[in-house]
């Protein structure tokens, strides 16, 4: 398929992806300069497609295609649009824009779908900003409880106070779905994987999204002169951290399918001439099986306070995120993937390594995903890519799925 709302996605993929806080890599975060003109390029490109759009005060849209029966419950459509630093231009925005794309297809071909569907773009998913993910899909859902809105910035501030001055509250809309109001969420993602490079696909299915367990890890020592101090008597917070980070790798690797990854450190008071009195670092751990990743999880503490006795170190943690493994809802799924062995021949799905809006919406509704192969499974990198090719596969799937929904028993 190569038509005219597919080109404008893939133009709009560029264009989206030029719009950045830093003229030398790409980011945007909640409520940043950068954010606010992604989320007012996304609603002009959706009123000029004929949908109602709206904004929340946290800087999320929604386009809203009425369909035949306004009341019915809605289809959801959608994907967030921060980043992380230095970011990909696909993680996020593909999924907004492919939905858009498949709505223009859709009323290019006449098509009326016999329910709303809402295409909605997160304003906050990567969670760079207050180091808590999910901001704008939780809003969405009334759920940002009083622990995110008192996580803090860099600058001290935190969400709740930022919303209030920061927030996008000029003619902002009250976006609460409740259960009754939806008939699913749908997302469109690039893999961030190279299962599907390597099984030479263009898309699949996905059949869960894995749990996420992050900490926050605080390990103290004694601040000490780095050239009067004796080695064995020592209290190097750094060092310490070092020798954990070292054993949680061990760890991941004895357990199957199991990820963990250290990907940020801070040590105070980082002179060079100085021992390390603290050293703060976070622990980001994903497994398929929730039981597992507990287990690992207690695992690794236990083998960090053990590591930090020997070496006269004290140690604590905060939990940042906990959430459990989400499957996919099965008959949305088998849907989907109707749509994607009609379109490529295939009927594959894969658990996703990464965590989606979806688990968010999973609480109210069934949730289903389309993956799309990236080049060499590269993700939140600025080379991270998918060909024109494979996201005019990933839209072909979407549109299928559309009309398959026209004619599905409650369509």
């Amino acid at each position: 398929m190569s038509s005219p709302p597919i080109q404008r996605a893939l133009e709009r993929i560029d264009l989206l992806g030029s719009i950045s806080d830093n003229s030398n890599f790409r980011v945007r975060t909640l409520l940043s300069p950068a954010n606010r003109r992604a989320a007012a390029t996304l609603k002009d490109w959706m009123e000029k497609a004929g949908l109602i759009v709206e904004h929340t005060i946290d800087g999320s849209v929604r386009g809203i295609l009425p369909g035949s029966n306004p009341e019915a419950p809605a289809l959801l459509l959608g994907s967030h649009f921060d980043t992380v630093i230095d970011a990909g231009a696909y993680d996020g925005p593909l999924g907004i824009l492919s939905a858009l794309a498949a709505i223009e297809t859709l009323q290019e071909e006449g098509i009326e779908l016999p329910f709303p569907v809402h295409i909605l773009g997160f304003s906050d998913e990567e969670g760079v900003r207050f180091h808590t993910t999910y901001i704008g899909s939780l809003g969405m859902l009334g759920q940002l409880d009083k622990a995110r809105k008192a996580a803090t910035d860099k600058d001290g501030n935190s969400l709740s106070f930022v919303l209030a001055t920061e927030g996008w509250s000029n003619d902002a809309s009250e976006i609460c779905y409740q259960a009754e109001d939806v008939r699913g969420y749908v997302e469109l993602h690039i893999e961030q994987g190279r299962v599907l490079e390597e099984l030479q696909l263009p898309a699949c299915g996905v059949s869960a999204l894995v749990g996420q367990t992050r900490l926050k890890v605080i390990i103290e020592g004694q601040a000490d002169h780095a050239g009067t101090t004796p080695m064995p008597i020592r209290r190097d917070a750094l060092a310490g951290a070092a020798e954990c980070i070292v054993e949680l790798e061990r760890l991941a690797k004895e357990c199957e399918s199991a990820v963990a990854t250290v990907g940020q450190i801070e040590i105070h008071p980082g002179a060079a001439n100085a021992i390390p009195q603290t050293a703060t670092f976070s622990v980001d751990l994903r497994h398929a099986d929730n039981e597992e990743r507990l287990r690992l999880k207690n695992d690794f503490l236990k083998n960090f306070k053990f590591i930090a006795a020997r070496r006269g170190l004290t140690l604590n943690w905060q939990t940042i995120l906990n959430d459990d493994a989400t499957p996919c809802d099965t008959r949305l799924t088998e849907q989907i993937l109707d749509s994607v062995e009609a379109t490529t021949g295939h009927r594959t799905t894969l658990v996703s390594g990464a965590g989606h809006d979806g688990v968010i919406f999973s609480r109210i509704t069934p949730i289903g995903m389309i993956f799309v192969r990236c080049r060499d499974g590269l993700s939140h990198h600025p080379d991270e890519y998918a060909s024109p090719e494979d996201i005019a596969t990933g839209i072909e799937i979407l549109v299928h799925f559309l009309r398959q929904q026209c004619t599905s028993q409650d369509g």
